[in-house]
């Protein structure tokens, strides 16, 4: 599912329209159509319809045509005069008045009792206000429909985006409507990304209105959602004549005293997820606790430099960081792989924090690298606050990993992947999922994901993914899932989304 500004839905519309020569009324008309396929109609019965005089106000105006035809009751009120009208909002506006309708004017203060009794009268609350496009500052009467629609509608539906909401940012234009569903049409809005938008959008529908696929591959739209359907096409089936080398070789550094969990966690992920050969390395003071734990794991003694240098030669992957300590030791260990290893690096958690000083040896790299920071990481690598991070995740993490040359994965809800070119959100994942070893766990599936072949930009939004899905599934009947519930779980999910 692919992701647009604001200027990008703009100008495949305009293509649609005037180089496809697809009439802007039958875009309209479509539009209406899959609003009406979202509403309960065998419930909802009667519809205050709330317009201007835009694009989006024609699409309120067809949707309340055909909610008339359907025999609903229904109320329509255009904000604002008929002066300025945009020409297929027109068309539907003149229909309605054809048909007998009558259309209330909303023009000042004193005639907004008639529309907050509709408001409080009506199953459905339907917002054609403002589309994509505004930008500026809600104010005046417009500003006291939206706080009555807010404070007496039972249910609201917003058509393309809440009106209020910035269509690039997720910023609210001084008031906003706070819909139940939001009908979006042909791409997913970049506003709807922002922490906090969902409380404003409620659920994004997104529905095709008849734009061919020719108009939206005209452009260049590098960021998208990662779905199910995205993730059926990456993850591979296994060939029956396959052996465990065919699966690749994985080698985890992480751990120390006080900290087994994490290596334990990562090491296990890569094996769930179905790497053929998964090395621990650690330090003998905890060697000996995870050689117990770990069945089907070796291990090896980080300070056995024969062995280390051997299993470092042999590996497909190298996964480093979690749970090792902010020290010399770890930071010397990332630079020496960083510096000498030829295949693929994952760096996560403290792999992370010793390079926030040192990001210049990421020049010196002769691997392909993968960075998993979560907000706090980010900004110290960063020297970034957080707050501005949340606010612009995107922008961040796509200038941080053009600039480095690296594959980033930025953590959180609506997770952020992406190689400086293309951006990838996944769409898995919750708040049942946030407790300590997550991201080990996650770092241990993309390791696994690579030594298996998987493309490493691939592999990241596979792993992303998956781990989502697997906390999804399983908060569907727990309170709190944590990543030792993730481990048992990921040979099924992964099962599944194959078949």
């Amino acid at each position: 599912m692919k992701i647009a500004t604001v200027e990008l839905s703009r100008a495949i519309d305009s293509y649609a329209i005037n180089q496809l020569k697809i009439p802007g009324i039958v875009l309209m008309e479509n539009a209406a159509l899959k609003v009406i396929k979202n509403i309960d109609l065998a419930n909802c019965n009667s519809f205050c319809v709330i317009c201007t005089r835009g694009n989006n106000g024609g699409d309120g105006f067809a949707v309340a045509r055909h909610l008339y035809n359907l025999n609903k009751k229904i109320q329509v009120f255009l904000v604002g005069k008929e002066d300025g009208m945009s020409g297929d909002c027109k068309v539907n506006y003149t229909i309605l008045k054809n048909l007998g309708l009558n259309i209330y004017k909303l023009n000042s203060q004193e005639e907004m009792g008639t529309l907050k009794k509709c408001i409080q009268k009506s199953d459905v609350t339907i917002d054609a206000l403002f589309g994509t496009g505004i930008s500026r500052e809600i104010v005046g009467i417009q500003n006291s429909v939206i706080s009555l629609i807010n404070e007496n509608s039972k249910y609201t539906i917003s058509i393309d985006i809440p009106s209020g909401l910035n269509g690039d940012t997720g910023k609210v234009l001084g008031n906003c409507v706070r819909a139940d569903i939001t009908v979006t049409f042909q791409l997913y809005k970049k506003g709807f990304l922002k922490y906090g938008s969902n409380e404003f959008t409620g659920e994004i529908l997104v529905e095709d209105i008849g734009i061919p696929e020719a108009a939206i591959e005209k452009f260049s739209l590098n960021y998208f959602i990662i779905d199910k359907d995205f993730i059926n096409k990456i993850l591979k089936r296994r060939n029956k004549f396959a052996h465990k080398g065919d699966y690749g070789r994985v080698f985890i550094i992480a751990g120390s005293v006080g900290f087994t969990g994490a290596a334990y966690i990562c090491t296990e992920a890569a094996i769930k997820s179905g790497a053929g050969l998964v090395t621990l390395g650690c330090y003998d003071s905890v060697r000996s606790i995870l050689s117990s734990k770990l069945i089907e794991g070796m291990t090896v003694d980080l300070n056995e430099t024969t062995n280390l240098e051997k299993t470092i030669e042999k590996s497909d992957v190298i996964a480093i960081g979690p749970g090792m300590g902010i020290n010399n030791d770890t930071f010397n260990l990332v630079e020496k792989i960083i510096k000498n290893f030829t295949k693929t690096v994952v760096i996560d958690a403290d792999g992370i924090n010793v390079l926030s000083e040192n990001l210049h040896i990421l020049e010196d790299k002769k691997c392909s690298i993968i960075l998993t920071p979560h907000l706090g990481e980010m900004s110290r690598i960063t020297g970034l606050n957080m707050e501005y991070i949340r606010e612009n995740r995107i922008e961040v993490a796509k200038k941080f990993a053009k600039e480095k040359n690296v594959i980033l994965l930025l953590k959180g809800y609506n997770t952020i992947v992406t190689d400086g070119n293309r951006v990838a959100v996944n769409s898995t994942g919750n708040s049942s999922m946030a407790s300590g070893g997550m991201g080990d766990c996650l770092t241990g599936i993309i390791a696994s994901f690579i030594a298996q072949g998987y493309e490493p930009f691939e592999a990241v939004c596979a792993a992303a993914f998956v781990h989502g899905y697997c906390g999804d599934k399983l908060s569907q009947s727990m309170f709190c899932v944590n990543a030792s519930h993730i481990l048992e779980e990921l040979p099924f999910s992964i099962k599944e989304l194959i078949q």
